[in-house]
C-alpha cells in the first residue's frame, strides 16, 4: 500500500525591518524587497508615513501595532507562523536602538518561529541630513552620543545619567525626550554653555517635518511654542554651528603624505 506523502508548511520568516524615519523611499532595496513579498505586516502607526504601507502587496494583512502589548504582538507572528506565512515587523528607524527587538526575539525564540533583521536609516541621520550637518567636526567634537532620558518610560541605568554624557563635550542626540525638553536644557547648560546650539527635528523625511533652531537658553520655549509632544529628536553639541575655517579632517590635509598608486 502506497504511503500519501503529507504536505507541510514552508518555513517562515519574522523580517524586523527598520523602516527608517518615515520616508518610503529612504527604504533599503531588501526592506522593500522584504515587505512586498510577505502576506503579514505589523506596523506602528504612530511613526511610520503611510507612504511606506504602499510598498505592501496589495491583499497584505495589515496589523497597526500602537494599541496592542508585546504579548498580542508576537500572538499574530505566531499564528502566522502556523500559517506558513512571513512576516513583515516594520520598526521605525533602525532596530538596533529603542525597537524591543531584544524582548520580541526573545518570545519569538521561545515560540521556536525564526527571526532575521534588515536594517534601516536611523532618525538621527535623517534629521542630521535635514540640518544638513556632519555631527563631528575635527579637532572639535569625534564623538556622537546616542541616549533618551526617562520619563514615562523604563528607568536609566544609573551610570548613564545625561550629565555623565555632557562631560564628554560629545555631540548629544536625545530621542523619547521632547516632552522633559525644558528640563533637559537646563541640566546641560552648566556643562554645554547657554549658547550651546541645539536643534530639533520632528518628524524628518515625512511630510509633517518641522526643524526648530536654537540655543539651550531658548529652545524649550520654541519646542512649547510649537506643540511637540512625539516623533522629534533633539540634537545638542557645537557641531551643531556654522563653523568658518575649522580644522581640516587630516584624511584629506594636502600635507598628508600619499602612497603611490599600483
Amino acid at each position: 500500500m502506497a504511503v500519501r506523502a503529507v504536505p507541510t508548511l514552508a518555513r517562515m520568516t519574522v523580517h524586523f525591518i527598520g523602516a527608517g524615519p518615515g520616508a518610503a523611499d529612504l527604504l533599503t532595496v531588501r526592506a522593500v524587497r522584504l515587505i512586498r513579498e510577505s502576506p503579514v505586516c505589523l506596523y506602528a502607526g504612530t511613526y511610520l508615513d503611510p507612504e511606506v504601507l504602499a510598498h505592501c502587496a496589495p491583499d497584505a494583512e495589515m496589523i497597526d501595532t500602537q494599541g496592542l502589548d508585546l504579548d498580542q504582538i508576537i500572538g499574530h507572528c505566531v499564528r502566522a507562523h502556523a500559517e506558513g506565512k512571513d512576516v513583515a515587523r516594520l520598526c521605525s528607524g533602525d532596530p538596533s536602538i529603542y525597537s524591543a527587538l531584544t524582548e520580541q526575539a526573545r518570545r519569538l525564540d521561545a515560540a521556536g518561529v525564526e527571526w532575521d533583521v534588515t536594517p534601516g536609516v536611523p532618525a538621527y541621520a535623517a534629521a542630521a541630513a535635514v540640518l544638513g550637518t556632519e555631527l563631528t567636526v575635527p579637532e572639535l567634537v569625534q564623538s556622537v552620543v546616542l541616549t533618551r532620558t526617562q520619563a514615562r518610560s523604563t528607568a536609566m541605568p544609573e551610570s548613564e545619567e545625561l550629565a555623565n554624557f555632557a562631560r564628554t563635550r560629545a555631540t548629544l542626540v536625545l530621542h523619547l525626550a521632547i516632552t522633559r525638553i525644558r528640563a533637559i536644557a537646563g541640566e546641560l547648560t552648566a556643562t554645554y554653555g547657554s549658547d550651546c546650539p541645539v536643534a530639533v527635528v520632528y518628524r524628518a523625511s515625512q511630510p509633517g517635518e518641522l526643524v526648530l533652531r536654537g540655543t539651550l537658553a531658548d529652545i524649550a520655549d520654541r519646542v512649547e511654542e510649537a506643540g511637540l509632544r512625539q516623533a522629534a529628536v533633539v540634537l545638542v553639541g557645537r557641531a551643531l554651528a556654522v563653523l568658518p575655517g575649522c580644522a581640516q579632517s587630516h584624511l584629506y590635509d594636502p600635507a598628508r603624505p600619499r602612497t603611490a598608486a599600483r
